[in-house]
């Protein structure tokens, strides 16, 4: 805690917020920011007990600025476990973020399909993620100042956001995909085995980021969307050899359609 308010005291010097949305970037994403109007930036290496980022296509700043006539936070660059961060680490910004009045949280990713029906490119809103695979943030002592020590966790993904997001793509004829978001820690990309271990299991998407993230604003009380861009197909039989670099184009050739789903959104919010 001592930490947080640390990191929270700096950034209120910085800039005076009443911002109850946050959105956290993911690989590929982060030209969203340019939509921003920009007040403030604040470079990650700035921010006392902040990590840095490390991922190419991560751009290492929190923003403040407004989209869609409201206020924001924006992380344009997110933590990951398989950067040798710990869990308490990935999850600090979501609750700096919470401590700086944020209720709302919106997470993008890139994510490996896993649904035989899904296709490069498309975006799949998250209902639901299994987390088996990863760190949970929470083991530890409970700081009972951000939350219980056993949070629900039935509903992660807010009913009430995903329905606001549906209204949006039919709106703008934007065909979106649904489903559960399995988390891993990365950095490989998985193997045959997994994928069909996954697909077993009922993830539609896997990826490396996101659920850490959702687990600790859910426990401090804040209401999550998610959604995964497409970027890759690991369950088909044929040869598939996946690069970084071209999950970071997928994404990019998706942002426009998500740029435009997540401005509506803090609009309607």
């Amino acid at each position: 805690m001592k930490e947080l308010q640390e990191t929270v005291a700096y950034i209120r010097a910085q800039v005076s917020s009443d911002a109850t949305a946050a959105i956290i970037l993911g690989s590929g994403l982060g030209n969203l920011s340019n939509v921003i109007k920009a007040e403030k930036e604040i470079p990650y290496k700035d921010i006392p007990h902040f990590p840095v980022s490390t991922v190419e296509g991560h751009k290492g700043r929190l923003i403040y600025g407004e989209l869609g006539g409201k206020k924001v936070w924006v992380m344009a660059g997110r933590f990951h476990f398989y950067e040798g961060y710990t869990a308490q680490q990935v999850a600090f910004p979501v609750r700096v973020l919470r401590l700086l009045g944020v209720q709302t949280l919106l997470l993008s990713n890139a994510a490996g399909g896993v649904n035989v029906h899904f296709k490069i490119g498309d975006l799949m809103i998250i209902n639901d993620h299994i987390s088996m695979f990863t760190v949970n943030p929470l083991l530890g002592k409970n700081e009972d100042q951000l939350g219980t020590r056993f949070p629900d966790m039935s509903e992660p993904y807010s009913k009430d956001l995903i329905a606001k997001v549906q209204k949006i793509a039919k709106q703008h004829d934007i065909e979106l995909k649904q489903g559960v978001y399995t988390g891993v820690t990365g950095p490989t990309f998985e193997t045959r085995a997994e994928y069909k271990l996954i697909h077993i299991l009922g993830g539609d998407a896997v990826g490396m980021s996101t659920v850490q993230e959702t687990i600790a604003a859910v426990h401090c009380g804040m209401q999550v969307f998610a959604m995964s861009v497409i970027t890759d197909l690991g369950i088909r039989e044929e040869e598939n050899t996946i690069t970084h670099e071209e999950v970071l184009q997928a994404a990019k050739d998706a942002e426009p359609k998500l740029t435009l789903l997540f401005t509506e959104l803090v609009k309607a919010l």
